[in-house]
């Protein structure tokens, strides 16, 4: 298998609509877990989404799929929380934008970096196609760098710290209660992390997020991520060591002559333990060796 099968293989699993069409969804059930008054997470299928209620409006960060957008909508209702004002999208994955377009035909304004609505609108041509999104799917508020939101009591901060995972990642910052939301810059799971090359993706970018984000939190801050359950400071300070230390592994081959190939067949990431997860070590250590190249 060559570098870009091993990549789109992976990828398959996130963006092939032929998996989006034949999974059952009447099986998933939407779980909240509250971390803060006003605020939440809910898990089901697809992205965590992070949920933000008040009497200025309900903000849900990232919608997974559009088959669960009752059950979400069930989820949100039983927080005491009023219908859906505001979406926004941590990057243009479906299983985390798939409710876009159910939501934004109720009125909810969707917010997103400007290269997820531009991504949404190609849609994706490739050997696993992605169809463009229709018009009630699309961000209608777009950024460079971010806004900031005063909902809630909480100045939000949705920013674009350099993207990894894709070219328009977002990171959404509570300040004044300390709760960060990863969108999949950070997988919480088993497995590696997913770089998605084709839609601009980079180890070495998505490293540079991380760092970011490290920075900018506490022992304290409450971090959602992408994928898994909730976490914290030293779990994503973990992740950061792990991507970090493959990198380091995969450099080093490369430096030293070998092609793609030979980077995956000399198993540099068989110590890690990682378990079986939705990204294998081949299709990672092909990403890095690919963003390394791309550096």
């Amino acid at each position: 298998m060559n570098s870009k099968a091993i990549i789109l293989a992976g990828a398959a699993v996130l963006l092939a609509s032929p998996v989006h069409a034949q999974r059952d969804f009447s099986q998933v059930e939407i779980k909240a877990q509250e971390l803060a008054p006003g605020i939440a997470v809910l898990f089901g299928a697809g992205g965590n989404i992070g949920v933000s209620h008040g009497e200025d409006g309900t903000i849900l960060i990232d919608d997974q799929f559009a088959p669960l957008s009752e059950k979400i909508e069930a989820a949100v209702a039983g927080l005491g929380a009023s219908p859906t004002a505001f979406v926004i999208n941590t990057h243009w994955h479906f299983d985390h934008t798939g409710g876009n377009e159910n939501f934004g035909e109720k009125g909810a304004l969707i917010f997103a970096h400007h290269n997820v609505r531009a991504r949404m609108i190609e849609g994706s041509s490739g050997r696993f196609e992605v169809p463009p999104a229709p018009a009630a799917a699309l961000p209608v508020v777009t950024y460079e760098q971010g806004v900031r939101m005063h909902r809630n009591g909480d100045t939000i901060d949705v920013m674009f710290v350099g993207g990894g995972h894709t070219d328009g990642d977002s990171i959404v910052f509570w300040k004044e209660d300390n709760i960060v939301h990863m969108g999949d810059l950070y997988f919480n799971s088993p497995g590696y992390p997913f770089i998605d090359l084709e839609s601009g993706g980079s180890v070495l970018h998505a490293m540079t997020s991380l760092d970011t984000v490290i920075r900018a939190i506490d022992d304290k801050t409450q971090v959602i991520p992408g994928h898994g359950p909730m976490s914290d400071k030293a779990g994503l300070v973990a992740y950061r060591g792990m991507i970090g230390e493959a990198v380091g592994l995969v450099r080093e081959l490369k430096d030293g002559g070998a092609s793609v190939e030979e980077a995956v067949a000399a198993k540099p990431l068989a110590s890690f333990n990682r378990g079986e997860g939705f990204i294998g070590p081949d299709a990672f250590v092909t990403a890095i060796y690919q963003s390394l190249e791309a550096e």
